[in-house]
């Protein structure tokens, strides 16, 4: 998507950041992959084996430039993992594949970035209570799949009641909305959950996935929610994660108004509060 590009772009030429500020992934190894995905379900996709069936539900042909793409966005999310557990938060540019499961991809997601990120930190007790919020309008049951019933992980996804995946997964927290929210009675219900996880959940680490198709310009989303909304809304996840003393990654999840500029913007302002929050 050429917001992947923009948003760097954008970010460089506000002064927001400068190009020190990025790294460059790398291709992760299946090994790596294997952590949070079924080891044979990866070979297939490495060696481009996977049945038509499954490549259909992806919704991508598959080609070797398709999984480099998603194997770099992997080593994106774990890299920034770390940068966080350094610097108190980084960000992956692209990032935010939940749809894809244990055993399977869907919605164009092949691999689950932040889930193998997760896996990767409690692999190496980096880790031991990791928190996933997910605000994304599209429900993360990629990452409700990897993680269901895994004491270590928590995943929290509000989204959409009516929206795309149709047939949801079972996160420890979901809270469906209805069409046409807006603001207001978004923010009310997510400052509800937010202090009721970290009531019932101690995370060490937290990942969250800051989709910004909750956008009322959005072609997919469904909600009404305005910029200062959306912003507003990445503030007070942000907040509670830097009053609890947490490392945060974030990725960018998705986006589809009409217009590039609303997305990009609103994905930079995610930038701007998050260095605002904790501290740069």
């Amino acid at each position: 998507m050429v917001k992947y590009e923009l948003i760097p772009a954008q970010l460089l030429y506000e002064g927001v950041v400068s190009a020190d500020c990025f790294f460059e992934p790398k291709l992760v190894e299946m090994s790596t992959i294997a952590l949070a995905h079924d080891a044979h379900y990866v070979s297939q996709l490495m060696d481009l084996s996977l049945n038509a069936k499954m490549v259909r539900r992806i919704g991508f042909p598959l080609s070797q430039s398709l999984v480099d793409r998603e194997r770099y966005i992997l080593d994106g999310t774990i890299q920034a993992s770390l940068y966080a557990l350094e610097h108190g938060i980084a960000f992956n540019v692209a990032g935010g594949t939940h749809h894809a499961g244990r055993d399977f991809g869907e919605g164009f997601c092949l691999f689950n970035d932040q889930a193998v990120a997760a896996a990767y930190l409690l692999d190496r007790k980096l880790a031991k209570k990791v928190l996933i919020i997910d605000l994304d309008v599209h429900q993360g049951n990629g990452t409700a799949h990897i993680f269901e019933k895994h004491p270590g992980v928590f995943t929290f996804s509000m989204h959409g009641d009516k929206n795309f995946p149709f047939i949801k997964e079972c996160s420890d927290l979901d809270v469906p909305l209805p069409d046409g929210m807006d603001d207001g009675a978004y923010l009310a219900l997510l400052k509800e959950n937010l202090d009721k996880i970290f009531t019932i959940f101690d995370p060490d680490f937290v990942f969250y996935q800051a989709g910004v198709d909750i956008l009322a310009t959005d072609k997919l989303g469904k909600l009404k929610l305005t910029t200062d909304g959306c912003l507003r809304r990445d503030e007070m996840v942000l907040q509670k994660c830097r009053q609890n003393g947490l490392p945060v990654q974030i990725s960018m999840g998705g986006g589809y108004s009409e217009h590039i500029k609303d997305i990009v913007n609103a994905h930079v302002n995610t930038y701007k509060i998050a260095m605002d929050i904790f501290g740069f």
